[in-house]
């Protein structure tokens, strides 16, 4: 019996959290293991998805200073360490992270999961002493570090190629390995019926901050509208940024082209009734989103968000596009609408393609990275 523990803040929405899921859920039917969730909050945007069982809610904290104590509110989660004695402790997110390695636990094999290039671990150079954020970074890695070293160490899963570079150059002397998120590839597929119709369906989904780069949107729709196409853009998700682009979208009179959704729990059902994936991120550590489109049979569009480029095989599954040029993004998306034969044979591929970052066989790979960890360890 191996026993995995994995914490995260909470069940928000996003990539980590429905990842977590993911993993939990595929877990917790596996014979000889036992998995247990830890969130700091009890926010569970995934009802329908999180079995309460697994979810145990410990709320903590963790807050350093430079000239006074540190605060750490951490007593409860080091007791059920103690009392669950797992064998794999696997945080999420940097708050997990620092929160997590606050406790002394050096039994298990510790993973941290690199879901994006976590600025706090950058190496220091020498402008950095005159910023203070630079300085609360370094200090919060020296932290951490301290931490890797009386719990035995730590190993890094970067999700993508961009991602295990970054850790690869900040993290020494711990192994970054790269292991691609994954998706519940079943819940995404269903056989693309494409119709000769004439209005294009576009969909986008992502919480609204300045990363995600919405408002380039409103400057595409804007082109495909002065080119008098017909089409329509659905935005899915939430943030600070979404009552600005709702003013601009009335603004520019685009309000019958693009319509705000909110946060879903039906993401595929919109999936399954568009035609294009736009993707407009300045950064994208890999892109969920973007393989769960895929699986549903819809060729992306997307900006380059580095870490995306492990994603895209141009004129097969998506084309990336390496300028953020609103003319170039409305002619891709009318040439790639008005070729049905490329659509369809992009459409097949695409969805082929996302069969691989199904969570099934990840979570295999995921298995033997632990077994490998625990074997080293004796």
């Amino acid at each position: 019996m191996i026993k995995i523990l994995y914490i995260i803040p909470s069940l928000r929405k996003g990539g980590a959290e429905r990842l977590v899921i993911d993993i939990c859920n595929q877990l917790y039917s596996t014979s000889n293991v036992e998995i247990k969730l830890i969130c700091f909050s009890d926010k569970n945007e995934y009802p329908d998805l999180a079995v309460a069982d697994f979810i145990k809610v410990i709320p903590s904290s963790v807050s350093l200073s430079f000239a006074g104590k540190n605060n750490l509110q951490i007593n409860e989660l080091q007791e059920e360490l103690n009392s669950f004695q797992p064998d794999i402790i696997h945080s999420h997110l940097f708050e997990a992270e620092i929160v997590s390695r606050s406790c002394y636990y050096p039994q298990a094999k510790w993973f941290s999961h690199c879901h994006d290039n976590m600025v706090q671990f950058e190496n220091l150079c020498l402008s950095s002493f005159t910023k203070k954020t630079k300085l609360t970074n370094y200090y919060e890695k020296k932290y951490l570090f301290d931490k890797y070293k009386i719990n035995g160490g730590t190993s890094f899963i970067a999700i993508g190629n961009d991602t295990k570079n970054y850790f690869n150059k900040t993290a020494k002397p711990y192994t970054t390995i790269k292991l691609a998120n994954a998706i519940d590839y079943n819940k995404f597929y269903r056989i693309k019926q494409i119709e000769e119709k004439k209005q294009i369906i576009i969909t986008n989904t992502g919480s609204f901050v300045n990363k995600k780069n919405q408002a380039f949107i409103l400057e595409i729709a804007n082109v495909l509208k002065t080119k008098g196409v017909d089409f329509k853009i659905n935005l899915l998700g939430d943030g600070p940024n979404l009552n600005t682009l709702v003013k601009k979208t009335k603004g520019n009179n685009l309000t019958n082209q693009i319509i705000y959704h909110g946060k879903v729990n039906n993401v595929q059902e919109f999936l399954w009734n568009s035609d294009i994936y736009l993707h407009t991120a300045t950064y994208e550590p890999l892109g969920l989103v973007l393989i769960e489109a895929m699986a549903s049979g819809l060729p992306v569009i997307t900006l380059d968000g580095k870490g995306n480029r492990d994603l895209i095989e141009p004129g097969k599954n998506g084309y990336m596009i390496y300028e953020q040029n609103a003319e170039l993004f409305a002619q891709t998306i009318i040439d790639l609408w008005n070729d049905k034969q490329k659509y369809r044979e992009m459409s097949e591929y695409a969805q082929e393609f996302a069969k691989q970052y199904d969570i099934k066989p990840y979570v295999e790979k995921l298995l033997r990275l632990y077994q490998n960890a625990i074997n080293l360890k004796e």
